[in-house]
């Protein structure tokens, strides 16, 4: 009986005060606080597996930041383990970066994204930083996805376990407790780190990340009852002198000194302190999270003893715990918007690519949300799903919040570098809503060795014709193969093989377009071009400037473009499909021997991953002109390394710029990508082609390939754009070429 009597007062002492805190019979009222702590906040879900296993059941949950997160779904169903599950799946980097897939954007925002390196707020001819580098839509899709089953709930302590979670008032400093409303919502505000994720407005209060002044809201739980409380802190202790040799590890340690000091006195409040160890962690190592859990999981196992007093001391069992499976489709009845001033609901609509009444997949839901934060034309969308009001009908009703942003007015910047254009500074202003709700202005301008600008305006009307008209400008300079210009006759006369080339363009364009969903888009105008071709090199027996060209044309034009690549420089998956028939009916006829002809392309593609870091493309490409013996102007040339070449100027590996000329040509490229490092890529590609005058009058464009090249490069991806060097040669000549380019092509 002694040893019975001093190994229970042992039990006592281990599991700190729970035996005092239990009156006679009365079951303890157990809570669980989850602080915040980025990544290292993925160390909760090792505790949980460790809680679950003894059997213990939370009857309040509390959290803050990635704490809010990992609680509020443990708070709605979800087991420790099912959440290691889970976030072993989930891609943190497209999660913190808010990376919009490609599909999901409007061609328009995908030239935007795929252009420019910088974009800056410009209102009032002032320029502002904007308040955040991600505005957490892609966190928002993923925590309503999760809490899906729960959705019909608005007040937090309804949950299968009743949970809160703590933000910050960024007005005031002071903090909140979110416990009603969009489940969602509240924990993606807790988890607003400031600079990371913009703020999030919740009943008129700008919330951002709670951890700014409660990182662990112990008291907050221990008010809603709780007699026995379970903490599970990854908060970071002081850094030592030798590890602040940065500005971010000073400000770091500047903002811990007032939460290290508010846990001197919270974790002996906590009657389990778990504190696992995050010493070789930082807020965003979500790349080693398999091994943060298993320390969250090795620092609730040092806990077991007094985990296993608590639980035997628990009469009710724990919360059962089910499957909970994301619906493959969803039934959308109804659709309620609130926020739309200056957009219509067709418009949004049209953007979500679904309609009330309509059964979709998630996948197309998600989407959808992402085609319309896409546009760019919301400051913050936010939304829930919530089972149907119609009785005896399934499915959910969608309610939606939006807030049009106010900023109408951006600044964008661009740098890049290729051997034909050289270097140039992108400068571009977009205003929106100029003359009216849906459409854009924007002005590229284009400064360095050779000067551009492209004008366009655009009403955008969805799926209706929207209207539009553009205006470019273009030109360069190059030292270019003279077969590439003159004819065999002139080549003989001329007795030179470098022409030191200028070219300029300047196109005038109206338009009527229309798209299906994002991938597919159909656009027909009238167009005006001015093109002017010359050279100072002696070609003849005069020194005057020769012309090839010198001519304003006008013409009608069509363009079918289907694009589902998933990336514009580097595609691993979908297809790519550009058809364009232009029909010249006038000329100034500088030549003198104008007559009416027709210029006709099309472009094919392919590209499909065979790994995570292996993929290859396929691209075939066509073109002919008919009647156009008379206007060598708009043959096609082949040669160099471009994106974006003007008129019937194509690509070819192996030649130089501007090498090879014909009236029609057929080509095929072959691309594989390695990708060695993330965002590094090596590059193996080989294109062949035919191309001569009149090429498809005969089955010789039918013929073995005139024409090869092959080239090697290496690509990396920055915020700059893609920055590649590709050596390239052909056995044709024997002759190698390198090209370089910096930045987004434009």
């Amino acid at each position: 009986m002694k040893y019975l009597i001093i190994l229970t007062l042992l039990l006592v002492v281990l599991s700190g005060n729970i035996y005092a805190q239990n009156d006679g019979n009365k079951e303890p009222k157990v809570g669980l606080v989850l602080s915040g702590g980025g990544a290292k906040g993925l160390a909760h879900i090792g505790a949980l597996k460790v809680i679950d296993s003894l059997g213990i059941r939370v009857d309040y949950v509390a959290g803050t930041s990635m704490g809010a997160i990992v609680g509020s779904l443990y708070a709605s169903g979800y087991s420790g383990k099912q959440l290691d599950s889970i976030f072993k799946r989930v891609d943190f980097s497209k999660i913190i970066n808010d990376n919009i897939p490609r599909e999901a954007k409007t061609f328009y925002e995908r030239e935007n994204y795929e252009k420019y390196a910088v974009t800056l707020p410009f209102d009032n001819f002032s320029l502002k930083l904007p308040s955040a580098l991600s505005r957490g839509q892609n966190t928002f899709n993923l925590l309503s996805r999760l809490t899906l089953h729960v959705s019909n709930t608005d007040d937090f302590s309804k949950l299968p376990i009743p949970f809160f979670c703590i933000a910050t008032n960024i007005e005031n400093g002071q903090p909140v407790i979110l416990d009603k409303g969009n489940l969602a919502l509240a924990v993606k505000a807790s988890g607003a780190f400031p600079s990371l994720f913009q703020p999030v407005l919740i009943n008129d209060e700008l919330l951002i990340d709670g951890g700014v002044v409660n990182n662990y809201p112990i008291d907050e739980l221990r008010a809603k009852g709780m007699d026995v409380i379970i903490g599970v802190d990854v908060q970071d202790g002081l850094a030592k002198r030798t590890d602040l040799s940065s500005a971010a590890a000073i400000l770091f340690q500047i903002n811990n000194f007032r939460t290290i000091n508010d846990m001197k006195e919270k974790s002996k409040k906590t009657d389990i302190y778990i504190k696992p160890d995050i010493t070789k962690f930082t807020v965003v190592s979500f790349d080693l999270g398999e091994k943060i859990i298993e320390n969250g999981e090795a620092a609730a196992v040092l806990k077991i003893p007094e985990l296993k007093v608590l639980a035997g001391q628990q009469i009710k069992e724990p919360l059962e715990i089910t499957e909970h499976k994301v619906p493959d489709s969803l039934q959308i009845n109804d659709i309620y918007f609130e926020g739309l001033h200056n957009y219509t609901m067709s418009y949004v609509l049209g953007k979500f690519k679904f309609k009330p009444s309509e059964k979709i997949t998630y996948d197309a839901f998600v989407s959808g949300t992402n085609n319309l934060v896409g546009t760019n034309n919301f400051d913050s969308f936010n939304y829930k799903l919530k089972p149907s009001k119609k009785k005896g009908v399934d499915g959910y009703d969608l309610y939606t919040e939006l807030k049009e942003t106010k900023k109408t007015a951006s600044l964008k910047l661009g740098l890049h570098y290729d051997g034909l254009y050289k270097s140039a500074l992108l400068v571009n202003i977009t205003n929106k809503q100029l003359l009216f709700k849906s459409d854009v202005l924007s002005f590229d301008f284009i400064v360095g060795d050779n000067v551009r600008y492209n004008f366009d305006y655009y009403i955008d009307k969805g799926h209706y014709w929207s209207i539009g008209v553009s205006s470019e400008y273009s030109e360069f300079q190059a030292n270019v193969s003279a077969s590439g210009l003159l004819t065999p006759e002139e080549l003989t006369l001329s007795g030179v093989n470098k022409l030191n080339t200028q070219l300029s363009d300047l196109s005038n364009r109206f338009f009527v377009q229309t798209q299906y969903k994002n991938d597919f888009k159909i656009t027909l105008g009238a167009q005006h071009q001015r093109l002017k071709i010359s050279t100072e090199t002696v070609i003849a027996e005069s020194n005057k400037e020769t012309y090839f060209d010198k001519s304003d044309y006008v013409s009608l034009y069509g363009n079918i473009t289907y694009d589902s690549f998933d990336d514009k420089y580097y595609p691993s998956k979908g297809f790519y499909l550009n058809g364009d028939f232009n029909i010249y009916l006038y000329s100034s006829d500088y030549n003198k021997d104008f007559s009416e002809f027709s210029v006709l392309s099309g472009k094919l593609g392919y590209a499909q991953s065979f790994s995570d870091k292996f993929s290859a493309s396929i691209i075939n490409e066509a073109g002919l002109s008919i009647n156009s013996n008379q206007s060598s102007s708009f043959d096609y040339i082949l040669g160099g390394y471009a994106k974006n070449f003007v008129n019937n100027l194509k690509s070819f590996y192996g030649y130089d710029f501007l090498s090879i000329r014909g009236n029609s040509y057929i080509k095929a490229t072959i691309q594989a990508d390695y990708e060695v490092f993330k965002k590094n890529h090596i590059l193996l590609a080989a294109n062949y082609a035919n191309i001569e005058n009149d090429l498809f009058d005969t089955v010789g464009w039918f013929a073995w390939p005139t024409y090869s090249g092959y080239a090697l490069g290496y690509g990396v991806e920055t915020f700059l754009g893609p920055i590649e060097a590709r050596y390239t040669w052909s056995p044709d000549t024997q002759e190698s070429y390198w090209f370089f380019n910096l930045g987004f092509w434009f």
